[in-house]
């Protein structure tokens, strides 16, 4: 039987990009080192660009992504979102529109896409309006069915979440990548690929 040929294009902040992770990992390195490949050819390509919001990346995503998508493979598309939006002053209708058009363009390409959704830091304020922002992302992602990967509920109050945060200035180390990884593994991943669940 003959290898289904997928190729991944992951948009996202630092956070794709595995910054601040001694073992240049991130996120997206642990899954896919995580995900088997005996039935399927799997061609990731990390996209990330520093204090992206959800305009920059509606902006941006098409452009890269295209350029890597062709028509011999299943092109994919995930977005690793941020908080960026809340620092920016977005409004929240404004969020989720930009993500709305990108999913929307993403549809009438025939190209599924991944959404994993911006985890919380260390300001309480901050998290209240982060919340509401999962909370639009969430809606919006589902409603599209398209998949969804809350990492902000489930690390809001885990103690080794917020540890490693205030170990690294705010940012996740090895441990929090790894809870990233594990959610993101967990909640829909293999079954979005089209593939055994082998965690």
């Amino acid at each position: 039987m003959e290898q289904r040929k997928i190729r991944l294009a992951a948009v996202g902040d630092e956070l794709l990009a595995g910054h601040g992770d001694p073992r240049a990992l991130g996120w997206i390195g642990r899954v896919l080192a995580r995900t088997p490949q005996e039935e399927i050819s799997l061609e990731p390509y990390s996209l990330a660009c520093p204090q992206e919001g959800t305009e920059a990346l509606a902006a941006r995503w098409l452009s890269e992504s295209g350029r890597r998508f062709d028509d011999f493979h299943e092109n994919r598309l995930i977005i690793g979102l941020s908080d960026r939006d809340i620092e920016l002053g977005l409004s929240t209708a404004r969020s989720r529109l930009n993500l709305a058009n990108i999913l929307d363009g993403a549809a009438q390409l025939s190209v599924p896409v991944f959404v994993v959704g911006p985890p919380p830091g260390l300001d309480q304020s901050a998290n209240r309006k982060l919340s509401e922002l999962n909370t639009a992302f969430a809606d919006v992602t589902t409603r599209r069915r398209h998949v969804y990967v809350d990492t902000f509920s489930p690390l809001l109050n885990h103690e080794q979440w917020r540890t490693d945060l205030a170990a690294n200035g705010g940012t996740p180390g090895q441990a929090g990548y790894g809870l990233m990884a594990w959610l993101v593994l967990h909640r829909g991943w293999f079954q979005w690929l089209g593939i055994p669940d082998s965690v």
